[in-house]
């Protein structure tokens, strides 16, 4: 069957209009002419016939074989205006329209965080990430995505695995690059013993590891795993959340700046361990909210060691079973929200009853953020702008940052 394809979808999809309906087509791009074999909604077998002048040779070697990254064979210029015509979607979906001013897109070899599957073989160990839609897995060594500090802990990742893996079961290795070193995080490995404790601790010595929580437990303490923040220093507990890139963070804080203003008394909720909130609080009082009382803890002790900031209140809260209400926003002169994927509707709901003259929105999931927006809007609040952040390059993943008015 020959096809050609009309748009991408919101997976980074080629669709083309087949004689029963959408038809799927990978790594294809608008415009290009393709043939191949059709299986209910989705075209296999695939070859290109004529291909779009955005089509580009993929930067990394392990594209064509890899599962991490959907588009490197899509020229940047297209999958920004994708990704913006992604958030403006979300927003028609709703009937709302807004200014949308361009991308902020982070650099390759910038993510600082990611999970990587590890197995155990007979000559050693295999890290690396899953092929699309495959349990099988690909080694990465060339790959053009993780930072370079990321890279070079791979042998230490090693080590890992061929301590306290095996060869019938995968382990999840989660890394975070800190200011004291690598960040590991394992799940899925053997059952700590007295052996095996004394063998990972080798290995964070050996290979500059700052932290090694395995399991549930932190199996090695080299060095605290500080991350900036503003002025002060956060040690975030094992897995708590953090911006993939720093780039990307500092976009989306350099948004929420512009959109708050000269606020001096600002609310920020699902606060985290103090990305906004501790930057914030070099100009403001802020009241930082957040549901994990780790991260709260975090954030406390890194304000409390700083210099220079406003002060800092911590409220462990859950926000979907509890928000903030009307009255409690008093006095507020800016709210910063930044709820997880599934957004805050309940927050939303009461925060759209407040008096609060400006609410700056941070988003990765434009459904819900577009969502939200609505309440607001219906709530009296005019959607300023919306500034879209692509920190996951490569991706299908859109984050936004919006300004909100009374």
């Amino acid at each position: 069957m020959k096809l050609t394809i009309a748009r991408l979808g919101h997976h980074g999809d080629g669709i083309a209009e087949g004689p029963d309906g959408p038809v799927y087509v990978p790594a294809t791009l608008p415009g290009e002419e393709v043939e191949g074999d059709l299986t209910r909604d989705v075209l296999g077998g695939v070859k290109i016939i004529t291909p779009s002048p955005d089509r580009v040779k993929p930067p990394c070697s392990h594209a064509r074989s890899c599962g991490g990254c959907l588009m490197q064979h899509a020229r940047d210029g297209l999958v920004a205006d994708w990704k913006q015509g992604i958030v403006r979607g979300a927003l028609a979906g709703q009937g709302l329209e807004a200014p949308v001013r361009g991308i902020d897109t982070s650099p390759p070899r910038s993510r600082r965080r990611a999970t990587l599957s590890g197995r155990k073989t007979k000559g050693g160990a295999l890290i690396g990430f899953h092929a699309r839609g495959s349990e099988t897995l690909i080694a990465v060594p060339n790959c053009q995505l993780l930072h370079p500090d990321l890279m070079a802990a791979l042998p230490g990742l090693e080590a890992l695995v061929i301590a306290g893996g095996s060869r019938t079961t995968e382990l999840a290795l989660t890394i975070t690059r800190t200011l004291a070193g690598p960040e590991v995080v394992v799940q899925g490995g053997k059952q700590l013993d007295g052996e095996l404790r004394l063998t990972l601790a080798r290995i964070a010595e050996t290979h500059g590891l700052s932290r090694l929580t395995w399991g549930d437990e932190v199996a090695a303490l080299r060095a605290s795993p500080m991350q900036q923040m503003g002025r002060a220093r956060v040690a975030p507990p094992p897995g708590a959340f953090l911006q993939a890139t720093a780039e990307g963070e500092a976009a989306l804080l350099a948004a929420v700046r512009e959109a708050v203003g000269k606020a001096d008394r600002i609310v920020d909720l699902f606060a985290g361990c103090g990305t906004f909130t501790l930057p914030l609080a070099e100009q403001a009082d802020v009241l930082a909210v957040e549901g994990d009382a780790a991260m709260m803890a975090a954030l406390d002790k890194g304000w409390r060691q700083a210099e220079g900031l406003h002060r800092v209140t911590c409220q462990t809260r859950d926000l979907f079973r509890r928000p903030l209400e009307p009255d409690e926003f008093k006095g507020i002169t800016a709210v910063v929200i930044d709820p997880p994927r599934a957004g805050a509707e309940a927050q939303v709901a009461t925060l759209a009853r407040s008096a609060v003259p400006v609410v700056a929105m941070v988003s990765c999931n434009p459904v819900t953020f577009a969502r939200d927006a609505k309440v607001l809007i219906a709530g009296g609040y005019r959607l300023d702008w919306v500034q879209v952040i692509d920190q996951f390059r490569w991706s299908a993943h859109v984050e936004l940052a919006a300004r909100f008015s009374r």
